[in-house]
C-alpha cells in the first residue's frame, strides 16, 4: 500500500518520544492524558508507539515508568545510565521510533495533546512536517525575554524565517527521520528539523504555565543551548571579530601614520600611561574572546570526530 492510500485510510503508528527528567509529579497525568489521546487516534484506525527515555532521573520517576510500563505492556522504555541532557535522551528515543510519523512530547505537561491530535490530522493530509507554533506563553518574565532575545539573533544569524515564537512541539513524518538523526548531538531536534528546509505546516497554542515542579531548564542550559546553536549553524561569530580585527588593523595604520609624521615634525609629546595601559587591556580582552570563540568551533569539530557514544542505555524494556 502506498504512503498516501495508507494515510488516507487512516492506517499506521504514531511515535511519541517524552524525555523524563525527574517529573515523578506529572507522570501519571501525562500517561492518562497520553491514553486518552490513544483512544481518540484508534477511532480512525492509528496507534500509537509509546517511548519513554528515562534521562538519569533522581526522584523516582524510573520506578513510575516501569509501573506505567506494566499497565501498557506495548510501551517502550529505555534508561539512560546518567542525566545526557534532553537533545541525547530525545535521539535515543527516536532511533527506536518505529511509527509512520513521530512526535516529541514534554513530560512537564505544557504540551497540547489536542493540538497534536489536530497535527496528526495535517500528516494524513499529507503534511511531512507540521509544528505548533506558540502564540502566548505564561512563563517568568526573564525567561520571555531571553527567548524573545534568542529567537530574534536565531532569526538574524542562522535562519531568516524560523518562528519568532519559537515551537516545541512538531510532528514529522518518518521519512524525515534518517535526516534528523545524522545531525549533531549538540542541536536541538527543532533546529535540526527545521534546518532541513521542509516547508512546515504550521497550527498555533498558548503554552501554559508548568503545573508541577520547578523547571531544570535553568539558564545556564539556556545559554549552552544558544552557544550551541550559534555556533553549529553560523559562521557569523567568526566573521564578525573578523572585521573588528580588520578595522582595528586600519585605524592603528591610521595613528601610526599620524605618529610618525608628528614625529618628523617634532611634534610628539610623551605619551600617558593610562591610555597605553588601557588600550592594552581592551585588545587583550578581544584577543581572549575571540580565541574563546574559535575555540568553540574547534570543540565541535573534536565532538564531531569523536568515538564516544551520544549517550550510555542502562536497560531498555520493550
Amino acid at each position: 500500500m502506498s504512503e498516501t492510500v495508507a494515510k488516507a485510510t487512516g492506517s499506521g503508528m504514531i511515535s511519541v518520544v517524552i524525555p523524563v527528567f525527574n517529573n515523578l509529579e506529572s507522570l501519571d497525568i501525562l500517561f492518562t492524558q497520553v491514553s486518552d489521546f490513544e483512544s481518540r487516534l484508534a477511532e480512525t484506525g492509528l496507534g500509537i508507539d509509546l517511548i519513554f527515555v528515562d534521562d538519569g532521573s533522581s526522584d523516582g520517576s524510573y520506578a513510575k515508568l516501569l509501573e506505567i510500563k506494566g499497565r501498557r505492556p506495548g510501551t517502550k522504555l529505555i534508561k539512560l545510565t546518567r542525566n545526557f541532557g534532553v537533545v541525547r535522551a530525545t535521539r535515543a528515543g527516536l532511533r527506536h521510533a518505529s511509527g509512520d510519523a513521530f512526535t516529541l512530547l514534554a513530560a512537564d505537561l505544557q504540551d497540547s495533546l489536542e493540538k497534536l491530535a489536530e497535527m496528526v490530522e495535517r500528516w494524513q493530509a499529507g503534511a511531512k512536517f507540521v509544528i505548533c507554533v506558540r502564540s502566548e506563553r505564561h512563563d517568568p518574565l526573564l525567561s520571555r525575554a531571553f527567548a524573545a532575545l534568542y529567537y530574534r539573533i536565531l532569526n538574524r544569524l542562522v535562519m531568516r524565517d524560523y518562528p519568532q515564537s519559537g515551537f516545541d512541539l512538531m510532528l514529522l513524518d518518518r521519512a524525515l527521520l534518517p535526516h534528523l538523526l545524522q545531525g549533531g548531538p549538540l542541536v536541538a531536534p527543532q533546529l535540526a528539523a527545521y534546518w532541513l528546509g521542509f516547508t512546515p505546516t504550521v497550527v498555533s497554542a498558548k503554552r501554559p504555565p508548568r503545573p508541577h515542579g520547578r523547571s531544570s531548564w535553568t539558564f545556564s542550559k539556556r545559554l549552552k543551548l544558544f552557544v550551541d546553536t550559534i555556533t553549529s549553524f553560523s559562521v557569523a561569530p567568526i566573521r564578525f571579530f573578523s572585521a573588528i580585527g580588520l578595522m582595528t588593523a586600519l585605524v592603528s595604520l591610521a595613528y601610526g601614520a599620524y605618529i610618525f609624521i608628528n614625529a618628523l615634525l617634532g611634534e610628539i609629546t610623551v605619551p600617558g600611561f593610562a591610555t597605553l595601559a588601557v588600550l592594552i587591556s581592551f585588545f587583550s580582552g578581544l584577543i581572549l574572546l575571540m580565541l574563546g570563540i574559535i575555540g568553540e568551533y574547534l570543540w565541535r569539530i573534536f565532538a564531531a570526530l569523536d568515538d564516544r557514544p551520544e549517550s550510555v542505555i542502562e536497560e531498555t524494556h520493550f
